[in-house]
């Protein structure tokens, strides 16, 4: 009994000599980068046993400590030193990225070992996230054509969702953008991108990390405009990208001048005033009558706090429009602005649930306030009306459209008599 409790601690600390020897010779980075470079050297330029190679290296070898030496391996040949020059003092592969054809296909394909090793080794992720980030502000370190094939093979990785849009933000860095290094690198990041998507994915992609409305930072302050971002890439094949970037700068354009028309109606500021600083938007920005009736009607509406009562809501409702339906008329003189309010207005109604009930009496006000004419009312109750509440709406405007009806035909009989 007594033996076997003295030799608990000896065993112990046997076991535990060993795992530490163990470990110093997996965890050595010299050790681990001599065994990627040689696994990398015997399998040459065949990616497909370079992916098993990864696959089966990642049981043995510690990637998870060592995920840049690994990256950086795979991509430049060798450890990277600050600045993007290699380590001279380490062993080296001529079987990387930067050595590959400068080619679509290939870089197709030296993903699609990123893309197998990171599903394999779920853990490493964040690391070569990291990764591209650190390579994308090394760029200047690289020659041109390794700028090419980091730009296809960063395309291809975020098409297939295999890294964030985030890592756009390494090329926001000032020395780059300076030289015109980030505008040449993302023109061939956006041409492969959009190669293996679309438009659509790629805008959607970079809405979802922000990165929608700061693509003009890819160029010096003095150049930051839509102009010259719209020129840059439609010269260089990219229209789609030049189009996408003078739609954010419109949205962003929209956007400011809601804000600025609630500031001033919570000023205090008059109709007269408000008027005129609209117009005069709409002369600068190029906004037409229909676009600009839908940012003045969000306006009215965003810059009141509505009561949460129902039926307290709908008399706020018409106090407030009717104080400001001289603003909606001077934005209505064309019978699609109408059209296009009175189907915010819908919308709206929808939207905020104890609105519901005050559609009809907002149309019937807008209506006698001379901003909606009976032809519009009319169209939309017919044909033009949208889904959303379409049964309630109708139904709540039935009456009104019937005694709209009957009052032009009354006018239309008197008419004949007096023919």
């Amino acid at each position: 009994m007594n033996n076997q409790k003295q030799q608990k601690p000896t065993l112990t600390g046997q076991r535990f000599k060993t795992r530490k020897r163990d470990e110093k010779e997996r965890f050595d980075p010299t050790q681990f980068q001599e065994s990627i470079v040689q696994g990398l050297n015997q399998t040459g330029t065949d990616l497909e046993a370079v992916a098993k190679f990864l696959d089966a290296s990642g049981a043995k070898l510690d990637y998870r400590r060592y995920a840049e030496t690994l990256f950086d391996i795979l991509v430049a040949g060798g450890m990277l030193a600050p600045g993007g020059t290699l380590s001279d003092d380490l062993t080296r592969t001529e079987y990387c990225l930067f050595t590959a054809s400068e080619d679509l296909e290939t870089m197709q394909a030296y993903a699609q070992v990123f893309n197998k090793l990171i599903r394999r080794y779920k853990y490493l992720e964040k690391g070569f996230e990291e990764e591209i980030k650190k390579l994308l502000l090394f760029l200047k370190g690289f020659t041109e054509s390794e700028r090419n094939k980091l730009a296809m093979l960063t395309g291809i990785l975020l098409a297939n969702g295999n890294i964030s849009a985030s890592i756009l933000s390494s090329l926001f860095n000032e020395n780059l953008v300076k030289e015109g290094v980030s505008a040449a690198f993302a023109v061939k990041l956006f041409k492969s991108w959009i190669n293996e998507k679309d438009i659509n994915s790629v805008a959607a992609s970079l809405r979802k990390v922000g990165m929608d409305n700061r693509l003009m930072e890819l160029f010096p302050a003095n150049k930051r405009s839509c102009e010259h971002f719209s020129k840059y890439f439609t010269d260089a094949g990219l229209k789609e990208l030049s189009d996408f970037a003078r739609n954010q700068q419109s949205i962003g354009a929209r956007k400011e001048l809601q804000k600025e028309l609630q500031e001033q109606m919570s000023r205090g500021e008059t109709l007269k005033d408000i008027i005129a600083y609209v117009r005069e938007e709409m002369k600068k920005t190029g906004i037409s009558e229909q676009t600009m009736i839908g940012i003045v009607w969000t306006s009215v509406m965003s810059a009141v706090e509505w009561n949460k009562k129902e039926e307290l809501v709908t008399e706020q409702a018409i106090k407030h429009l009717k104080q400001y339906s001289p603003l909606l008329k001077a934005f209505t003189s064309q019978g699609l602005s109408e059209l296009t309010l009175l189907l915010k207005i819908q919308e709206y109604c929808y939207d905020n649930i104890h609105f519901m009930k005050a559609f009809q009496k907002i149309v019937v006000l807008l209506y006698k306030a001379d901003v909606l004419s009976e032809e519009v009312i009319l169209k939309w109750y017919t044909e033009a009306h949208v889904a959303k509440g379409k049964s309630v709406f109708l139904e709540q405007m039935k009456k009104f459209v019937e005694w709209l009806k009957n009052a032009e035909e009354e006018s239309e009989s008197e008419e004949e008599e007096g023919d």
